[in-house]
């Protein structure tokens, strides 16, 4: 069973997968360290676990880390085998429709990718959000507000795959990862093309 951790939003998303099928997930408000390694133990028994997949951003600087130190301290502590996989590839993975996913950047910007051809990821505030398609991705109610208030229009969680069926499908393409050379994705990255 894969343990998959995303915490670069405004919550941290937690999924066990096995053989590509959604075994029990959750969701907490992101940047509560006590919290995660609880909310871990209720989904599954760590010696139950084959790998762990870590969201790599781009997104919160806080958050990613809490998410990613703890899914390489497990994943090393058990010598187990440690994914990474890009945290707006995931909300996109959610949508079922084009879409474009949103991580939050902190003031009032987000990150944002865009599905489709030449995929095109950047940095901006709501107002310079391409237009014509809705966003998926969890945001804090403030960021929320800017993006209704810019026009910008979100898709509804009923409408969506959850956080498991999305993690599923991108950990297809998940790259494996050696403990030591992990590299987390902040704004001072994102202009630098990646993997």
């Amino acid at each position: 069973m894969v343990l998959v951790i995303d915490s670069s939003s405004a919550e941290t998303g937690l999924a066990v997968l096995s053989a590509g099928r959604v075994v029990a997930e959750s969701r907490l408000p992101s940047q509560r360290d006590g919290e995660l390694a609880k909310a871990v133990r209720r989904l599954s028994s760590p010696q139950d676990l084959t790998a762990v997949a870590v969201g790599l951003g781009p997104g919160s600087f806080t958050g990613l880390r809490l998410g990613a130190s703890y899914g390489v301290g497990l994943a090393l502590g058990l010598s187990l085998p440690l994914l990474g996989f890009g945290s707006l590839e995931l909300q996109l993975a959610r949508a079922r429709r084009k879409t474009i996913a949103v991580v939050e950047a902190g003031r009032g910007r987000l990150y944002w990718l865009r599905a489709g051809p030449g995929e095109v990821a950047a940095v901006g505030t709501p107002v310079q959000l391409p237009a014509g398609w809705p966003l998926v991705g969890w945001l804090r109610p403030s960021t929320q507000q800017a993006v209704t208030e810019a026009g910008r229009s979100q898709l509804p969680e009923a409408e969506l795959r959850t956080f498991g069926e999305g993690a599923g499908r991108v950990l297809e393409g998940a790259q494996e990862l050696t403990y030591d050379t992990v590299r987390l994705r902040y704004m001072q990255s994102l202009g630098r093309s990646q993997p």
